[in-house]
């Protein structure tokens, strides 16, 4: 809850968006941000509300990046920069921005994203009368991107491995990562969406005791046997490589969201490389095929940019609308680790269930964060998302079974852990979405979850942290 009051300025400019805001397409590095503010922000009248945060939080080339760095680390404020420039052949944007939190975690990271935006051209297609613009048909492009981030967390728990795990193993660290590298996306299939991924970085870990924690820190309770790569973290080369495809069927009912990657982490000489292989699955089916948003981030922008295309010469983010939305979810991930003789994959890059993870992606909520850990997992997650009337406010209601397992064997053995959870979201123009969840039905009690996400609504993603 205290997320949420901390976010009081957006969340007015939801209460007062009575209709649709229509963007400033300004140039992204446009010199007069002090007029806008100046022209958003003067007026104290509740119409003007809307504006005024939209421009404090979302706009260009300067605005306050807030958000949560990482469960159990608090709320962060900070600054953000945005900026582009254009050639005949090519989009660059770039931005970065500095977070601390209330409990002195914080994350730094710049991002550049190269698009190669030049388009055949334009010829006539003969057709139906009146027919509908089909988006799926629009170009994508190349993208190069370019980043570093560094992210220091103050308080992260460790339960042991596996679903066995007791709670009374609960633990205290702190850590800091490093991720410098760049990343790829290369698209080879229009109508279907489908792009072929490459991604090369550097991730350097430090971990750290946590004092002062309700229960001991984790050297008190663990060692290397118990936890792999606890007393020493070398430094990792990471590459990967993958697949996805998103394409939209049935007049944009019908929205997947396809996955798959195979990464190598690299430490030569210290017995922790090791490989993962992802499968990562979304679908969601929309109610209302022309007002109900995709939720997935766009490939192009940066975590602080909410443009609507990247390959535009404008800085355009998503107005703060009013429409009837909703949608059903259906996703399936599947992870999967490969060790070469008696190396082991460090715990503090495996994927967790329980809670929200380290990068604030939920599963199993009624659960502690980061409540189970192992090197393999499955998860399943229903969900149902629908607005309140045509607030940007929606009712969300969730489902999850997942399991884990110390190797691939262990997951046909493994019990499946349920988890249900109901609560709000807000989904406003650029906005960072907000959720407030309750969660239920573990074997562990109940837990609620607040939660401003880490870029804005549109943006992209930031590196994963495992």
């Amino acid at each position: 809850m205290r997320h949420l009051l901390l976010c009081a300025p957006m969340l007015a400019a939801v209460a007062f968006a009575q209709q649709t805001t229509t963007p400033n397409p300004g140039i992204v590095d446009s010199p007069d941000e002090l007029q806008k503010l100046k022209n958003s922000c003067s007026s104290f009248q509740i119409s003007s509300i809307s504006a005024c945060a939209e421009e404090l939080f979302t706009g260009h080339p300067f605005h306050i990046a807030v958000g949560s760095i990482a469960p159990q680390n608090g709320f962060g404020g900070g600054l953000a920069y945005v900026g582009a420039t254009n050639t005949d052949n090519w989009r660059i944007t770039w931005n970065a921005d500095a977070i601390a939190s209330n409990n002195g975690s914080w994350r730094a990271g710049a991002y550049a994203n190269f698009i190669h935006s030049s388009n055949q051209a334009p010829r006539p297609v003969f057709g139906s009368k009146n027919i509908d613009i089909n988006l799926v048909s629009l170009p994508e492009h190349a993208i190069y991107s370019l980043y570093a981030q560094a992210t220091s967390l103050n308080k992260l728990t460790y339960f042991g491995l596996g679903e066995d795990s007791p709670e009374s193993g609960r633990s205290f660290f702190g850590m800091r990562e490093i991720i410098a590298g760049g990343k790829v996306v290369a698209p080879v299939n229009n109508r279907l969406k489908v792009s072929v991924t490459a991604e090369i970085n550097g991730r350097f870990v430090d971990l750290r005791p946590a004092q002062g924690q309700p229960s001991p820190s984790i050297e008190q309770l663990y060692t290397d046997a118990t936890a792999p790569g606890l007393s020493r973290q070398p430094g990792f080369f990471q590459s990967g490589e993958g697949i996805r495809m998103a394409p939209v069927f049935a007049s944009d009912i019908i929205r997947l969201n396809y996955n798959a990657n195979y990464q190598q982490y690299v430490a030569s000489g210290s017995g922790y490389s090791f490989q993962r292989l992802t499968f990562d699955l979304g679908h969601q089916f929309a109610l209302y095929s022309k007002s109900t948003r995709s939720l997935l981030p766009r490939v192009g922008n940066g975590p602080d940019d909410c443009s609507i295309n990247p390959s535009d010469k404008t800085a355009s983010c998503p107005p703060v609308v009013r429409n009837l939305e909703g949608s059903f979810g259906f996703r399936m991930l599947s992870v999967f680790s490969v060790t070469q003789g008696s190396n082991m994959t460090p715990f503090y890059f495996q994927p967790t269930l329980g809670g929200s993870d380290i990068n604030g992606a939920m599963s199993l909520p009624s659960y502690q964060d980061y409540r189970f850990r192992a090197p393999d997992l499955l998860l399943l997650q229903q969900s149902f998302e629908h607005s309140i009337g045509t607030l940007p406010i929606g009712i969300l209601l969730t489902a999850d079974e997942g399991k884990l397992g110390l190797t691939r064997g262990d997951l046909g053995s493994a019990r499946w852990l349920h988890s249900f959870g109901a609560g709000l979201t807000i989904r406003a123009g650029g906005f960072p979405v907000i959720s407030l969840m309750f969660a239920f039905g573990g074997h562990e009690g109940t837990h609620t979850i607040a939660n401003v996400n880490t870029s804005l609504l549109g943006g992209g993603s930031r590196p994963s942290l495992y």
